[in-house]
Formats: structure tokens, sequence, C-alpha cells
């Protein structure tokens, strides 16, 4: 029997992407739209890590359930760490990939080619029903800052993050291919040892 294993956002397409990635593992996967109960976690940890802990922790200790949290973003080191742990609000309005992406072109109009290297940083944080911590795994993947969207795939940034070796965006590339590079599949392939025992102790 899959164990249920609840995901701490209500981002459907990190639901999906998850949900692919794990699809071999006997767990199963939920968002937060499931539990409209579920505390709002104010995300002031400072790093994708505290933040990581702090939902995982307090959604695990509410909930009553496993929960892994995906605390992820865009980093530019041209704009000193922009937008950070700050991505899914950059432009003021959580989750507003447009507004986020018009601010992120405007930031780095006048900085050169040369300087638009950029990273996208995931981190995943496993957490019991009691709140502890059982993994933390972080995955990165990095690439470059174009000038204008090119690609309608993806989420967040992923129509202005180019991977150099493919000359395409993660707006581009096809799904199979954004999940073999991609920060959130490094991290995932990182913590199924851990999801892999818990869902074995619920047998």
């Amino acid at each position: 029997m899959a164990m249920p294993l609840v995901l701490g956002t209500r981002n459907k397409k990190k639901l999906e992407e998850l949900r692919d990635l794990f699809r071999d593992l006997p767990v199963e996967l939920a968002d937060l739209t499931a539990f409209p109960n579920a505390p709002e976690i104010v995300e002031d940890g400072g790093s994708f890590e505290a933040n990581g802990r702090k939902k995982a922790m307090g959604l695990a200790k509410a909930l009553g359930r496993w929960v892994l949290s995906d605390d992820s973003g865009l980093v530019v080191p041209a704009l000193n760490g922009e937008p950070g742990v700050d991505s899914a609000i950059y432009a003021g309005k959580h989750g507003d990939d447009e507004a986020n992406n018009d601010k992120l072109l405007k930031r780095l109009e006048k900085v050169p080619d040369e300087l638009r290297h950029a990273y996208y940083v995931c981190v995943l944080v496993l957490a019991n029903p009691k709140g502890e911590v059982k993994a933390v795994a972080e995955g990165r993947c990095h690439g470059v800052i174009v000038r204008q969207r090119r690609g309608v795939g993806g989420f967040g940034y992923d129509p202005l993050f180019l991977i150099p070796e493919y000359h395409r965006t993660f707006g581009e590339l096809a799904l199979v291919t954004k999940q073999a590079l991609s920060h959130r599949a490094r991290a995932a392939s990182l913590i199924r040892p851990a999801i892999r025992e818990a869902a074995a102790m619920q047998e």
C-alpha cells in the first residue's frame, strides 16, 4: 500500500513534476489543496534550507502526516543573489510568473551577456508526522538568463533560463529533458532513499 505523503505547496506544477519523479516509489503524493486547514508557514528563514525545514516541520506536526517540503528559487550572482529565497514574490505578488520575469529582465537590462550566469536551487526536506526532519537534499542547475522569453513550457523563470549545452531554455525543452537536468530532479534523486525507507516503515 502506498504511503500518503503531503507536498508542502499548492503549486500544481511542482506537484506534477514531483509525482512524475517519484512515480516508481510506493507513495501517494498530494499537495496542500487537499488540506484546507493546513497552517500558512511564514518563510522567514533567510535560506532555502531554513525555509524548507520550517515548512516541513510545521506542516508535518500540524497535519500529523509525512511531509515533503520544496523550497526553491533562482539565484543570479550579478544581482547579489536576487531573486533568491524571494523568487516566488520577486515582483510583490506570490506566484505571479509574468511580473517576476518582467522584473528580472528589467534588473538585468544593462548586464552584459557574459555576466548573466544564474542557477536554480531546490531544497527538499522530509519530516515525519511528529515534525522531525528525517532527510534534506539540495540540487542545483546552472544556466544563463536570456534577454527575452523563449518557450511556453515549465513555470517560474523557465522561459528565461537557458541551458547552454542545449541552446534552449527550460521553457523550450521537452519535459523529459528538463527532468533529467533540473535542480528539482537532482534533489529528488538524493532524497529518494529516505522516502523509500519511510514508506517501508509504514508497511
